[in-house]
């Protein structure tokens, strides 16, 4: 099935969403541009240098990055952290390239997905359901909740595993509390798709709570078959924060909803017709 739309009408046109969207895919095209491919997403070294690494957040003043192949022996394409030890012990006048500042990397980290496949379902997940919360909530309180999720699944990467140097890429974290949000302000919603049927291409109305489970099923596809990023590792500990932003969006979500729009409990419109 390919979703397009749910059954909750708008009262205007869905600003921030549509914004998310278009600097998602800009910073993608400028991610591989700098290195790596359009099927398979930027380069190592573009990820280490605007991903978010745990172990940066949990060891302030220590930075991450991918030493060059003479460097070290053994550790060539390989997340290199300070203090760095080699064959003579300590080396810290090694010299470190120029890199942005760690608190910039839980930003910059959030835009750059890690490959086209991750970019496609995520950004269509946004487009689809990032319009009726930013409809409920408001374009400032909706831009915080998608920020707000985005760090609150950073900030669970490094709870769980702070040592790790593998860099977090992607809104994933963000577009789930998204989706936790709308959960809880539109449980009842139904979303209209196309269905391939052997020659033909036929529209149905299904809930939208399935195909929210379906998000899930994908993102755990793509960490199993290592396209959340370009370095290994860590996949598991991606998984758990996405499903802990899922849970902010659906705790703080009543704090945001307007309540002249889209509060818990408000009767939805009738289902789509299935045709």
């Amino acid at each position: 099935m390919f979703p397009l739309r749910d059954n909750i009408p708008l009262t205007r046109f869905p600003l921030v969403t549509a914004a998310l969207v278009a600097i998602n895919v800009v910073v993608y095209l400028l991610g591989i541009r700098h290195g790596g491919s359009f099927i398979q997403g930027p380069s190592t070294g573009v990820a280490v240098h605007y991903g978010a690494i745990p172990y940066e957040f949990a060891h302030p003043g220590r930075h991450c990055y991918l030493p060059p192949a003479d460097t070290l022996a053994g550790v060539h394409n390989t997340v290199a952290c300070q203090p760095l030890k080699g064959a003579s012990g300590l080396l810290p006048a090694l010299r470190l390239p120029a890199q942005p500042a760690t608190w910039e990397t839980a930003f910059t980290s959030m835009f750059l997905q890690a490959s086209l496949l991750e970019i496609f379902g995520n950004m269509l997940f946004l487009a689809i359901f990032g319009p009726t919360v930013e409809d409920s909530v408001g374009r400032g309180r909706f831009l915080a909740l998608y920020l707000l999720g985005g760090l609150v699944a950073l900030g669970a990467n490094v709870l769980i595993d702070p040592g790790s140097t593998v860099p977090t890429l992607g809104a994933s974290g963000a577009v789930a509390a998204v989706l936790g949000g709308y959960v809880v302000l539109h449980p009842r919603a139904r979303v209209l798709g196309l269905v391939p049927v052997i020659f033909a291409v036929t529209i149905v109305a299904v809930p939208a709570l399935a195909l929210l489970g379906f998000w899930f099923v994908m993102q755990l596809v793509f960490s199993v078959a290592g396209l959340a990023g370009p370095v290994a590792g860590g996949e598991g500990f991606a998984y758990v924060a996405q499903i802990v932003a899922f849970g902010f969006g659906m705790l703080v979500i009543r704090l945001l909803a307007r309540t002249d729009r889209g509060s818990p409990g408000t009767p939805e419109p009738p289902p789509l017709p299935v045709y």
